[in-house]
């Protein structure tokens, strides 16, 4: 039974001495059209002058989208040192870069990347000494690089592999089928799936899709009714087996899995991004209905394991940092659970069963521990992790004797190591050969208070010995929100700025899940303000600390964080140089209204609601741009086939921070096609983002960096 969890985006980082530049040439941006259109809110009148741009498909879009693109293109092409930014950056990019394996069966399967690859190809090999074989190349999808894997998973007899694929970066996918032994691809195709995982059962898979939309729609309209289905090999998709569907709620969403002895199916209820899911059952065996476990909107329950016709579910119900039960199929009321492994003041972020035994973790001030359990929550070691950071994995079969993690900081990348669960030993696996020093720098994590006295952690990461002269090229990054926790972890495209004597600062916001689901409902709905405050006061706090200056001060965000860079930006524009939003929601009066953007009004609240209305509308980017205000140098991004995050959003906000700033910093739009919300890039188009956002970044600041 496989664990399952949120993913979101993980976002962008980074170059630097002073020099004298040229003088620069003021911005002359294209015209964008303004219509009369008006929204009443519940006596509110709201202009919308730009929703002419939410119909992507139109010409008159695609001639707007040709003439920004043609502006931002010419600017940053006049950066002298952008060259120079692309070639470093290429060059950290080139080394083998491995995944944890994974164990199925007599085999052992990983992706590999040698350096350059627009994407990691997936091995297999026998045993952990056996030679690995190519049984998946992404590269060979597509000649530009814009089709990739989204996920594999094996038949529990390891004949067959499900694979899915993403076009253009779309949350889409495609489900296809090949025999593993000869690497023959099936006609068995798969469409229309989204938010849905391959759980594998006798000879087919349970799997989740959407109805089809309309062409013109696709990337546009609203996912609503998502219906739970069976696939059997060898048949076509219109003879797949309808499990489950919601005909009364809409907004529901299904998962399937399947227990490893194959006897029971069970569906994760999921309605948006709601602080709350459902859980039901079905007996494979008896074939019987399905039945509901948890059937009311009570907290989250996060499956584990089935363990003798039991549920072990992790869950914040009546514990905010997570409590681990057992939960009994035959009685599943609540006055019958079990608690395994109570609530702690630490949250409990991950469990996994392998190996007879309970692996932990949990969140110390967004840094991991893991400690190990038997089935009856008793705690019999700690796992000795290489030192304080972040470690992922654990994940295994309940036979299996050994599982493998990564272990990670902001300057060491990631590392793999194998467990020994009996021995309660790690051991290196496999290590990065990154073309850079990291004894050369040091993380520190500290403490600040924000505008109400909250602590709050922040990481500060740069070259040892940096002098405190509030000089120094900073760069503050934050999410804050969907109970996301931000973690130590290493990023690739901050290395250029750290070798060049500049900083990264990474703030663990109020909204995301850090401290658990208190501090989470710390940052939503109405107190969505606590989470810029937090922003602002991270700022301030590197200014007074004398770690740099407003005017060597950059934040970036993306997705959630775009909106909190374009929220802080309107509030406090003298406290930034330069602005960073990455495929931000940038309309809080109209992000339902598209493909999956309903989910979120659980985390932000909807314009449909009178009250929730007044704060949305109080704080949303694109409707706070200010006239007469100094908006620091801003390049939002945005991509064609992002159906996560619609590029209307990023559209307007531009438009609009065209139309009314007047200063000379620069407003540009960075628009990317083929790329979607940012999972599954290729190799190459992220290194030219991170290109353009650093050169962008410095060039602004009247830096060039030495490489």
């Amino acid at each position: 039974m496989k664990y399952i969890t949120k993913i979101i985006i993980i976002c962008l980082v980074f170059g630097v001495s002073v020099f004298i530049f040229a003088e620069k040439k003021p911005i002359t941006y294209p015209v964008t059209k303004k219509v009369d259109h008006v929204d009443d809110y519940f006596g509110t009148k709201v202009k919308d002058p730009y929703r002419w741009l939410e119909d992507v498909n139109s010409t008159e879009t695609t001639e707007w989208v040709k003439a920004q693109k043609k502006v931002t293109d010419n600017y940053l092409a006049g950066i002298q040192f952008r060259s120079g930014m692309k070639s470093r950056l290429t060059e950290l990019w080139n080394y083998e870069r491995y995944s944890a394996p994974a164990k199925e069966g007599d085999y052992y399967v990983f992706r590999k990347n040698d350096g350059l690859q627009e994407h990691s190809v997936v091995y297999i090999q026998k045993g952990l000494n056996g030679k690995p074989h190519v049984l998946l190349d992404p590269n060979t999808f597509s000649k530009d690089g814009s089709v990739s894997l989204s996920g594999v998973e094996f038949s529990n007899d390891q004949k067959y592999a499900s694979y899915g694929i993403s076009r253009g970066g779309s949350d889409w996918r495609e489900f296809f089928v090949m025999e593993v032994k000869t690497k023959k691809k099936l006609d068995d195709h798969i469409k229309w799936v989204k938010f849905s995982g391959m759980s594998w059962y006798k000879d087919g898979f349970f799997y989740s899709r959407y109805d089809k939309p309309k062409d013109t729609e696709k990337l546009k309209a609203k996912n609503e009714f998502q219906k739970l289905y069976y696939h059997k090999l060898g048949t076509p998709q219109s003879e797949d087996k309808l499990i489950y569907q919601d005909k009364q709620n809409p907004k529901r969403g299904f998962l399937g899995f399947v227990s490893d002895n194959e006897k029971y199916l069970g569906i994760f209820v999921w309605e948006g991004s709601a602080n709350y899911n459902l859980l039901y059952y079905k007996n494979l065996e008896t074939d019987s209905a399905v039945t509901p476990i948890i059937d009311k909107p009570l907290a989250n329950f996060w499956p584990v394991d089935e363990i003798d016709d039991w549920f072990l579910v992790r869950t914040d119900y009546e514990a905010p940092n997570c409590k681990l039960i057992f939960i009994d199929l035959k009685n599943p009321q609540k006055e019958n659970w079990k608690v395994v492994i109570p609530e702690s003041k630490d949250k409990m972020e991950s469990v996994s069963h392998v190996g007879g035994r309970l692996i932990v973790s949990h969140l110390k001030d967004a840094n991991t521990s893991v400690s190990v359990y038997d089935l009856k929550g008793k705690k019999l070691h700690d796992i000795q992790l290489p030192g304080v950071g972040t470690a992922v994995g654990f994940d295994g079969r309940r036979e299996d004797t050994e599982v493998f993690y990564t272990f990670t900081t902001f300057t060491m990348p990631a590392a793999i190591y194998r467990y020994n669960i009996k021995a309660n030993k790690s051991e290196l696996f496999r290590k990065s050969n990154v073309k850079f020093d990291p004894d050369k720098f040091e993380t520190r994590q500290v403490f600040y208070e924000s505008k109400d006295k909250t602590r709050i952690p922040l990481f500060i990461t740069h070259k040892k010995g940096l002098k405190l002269n509030g000089q120094n090229p900073t760069l503050l990054y934050a999410y804050g929100g969907f109970n996301i926790s931000t973690r130590p972890s290493f990023h690739l495209s901050i290395i250029p700025l750290l070798e060049n004597g500049g900083i990264y600062a990474e703030a663990c916001l109020r909204g995301g899940g850090e401290y658990g689901e208190e501090w989470h409902r710390a940052g939503m709905f109405e107190k969505k303000q606590n989470v810029f405050d937090d922003f602002i006061a991270a700022a301030e706090y590197l200014i007074a600390s004398g770690y740099t200056s407003s005017k060597k001060l950059a934040i970036f965000g993306g997705s959630n964080g775009g909106l909190l860079v374009g929220a802080v930006a309107n509030q406090r524009p003298e406290l930034f140089r330069v602005a960073i939003s990455a495929v931000g929601v940038m309309d809080m009066l109209r992000y339902h209204k598209f493909t999956i953007g309903w989910a979120w009004a659980s985390e932000y609240g909807s314009s449909d609601k009178p009250e929730q209305f007044k704060y949305l509308y109080k704080y949303s980017p694109l409707h706070n741009i200010k006239e007469g205000l100094n908006y620091p140098a801003s390049l939002v991004t945005t991509a064609d086939h992002d159906d996560r995050v619609f590029p209307a959003h990023s559209f307007k906000y531009i438009s609009a921070l065209q139309e009314k700033y007047k200063g000379e910093n620069p407003v540009l739009i960075r628009i990317e096609t083929k790329v979607g919300h940012g999972a599954g890039s290729a190799t190459s188009k992220t290194i030219d983002l991170y290109t353009d956002i650093y050169s962008f970044m410095l060039y602004n600041m009247d830096i060039k960096p030495v490489f």
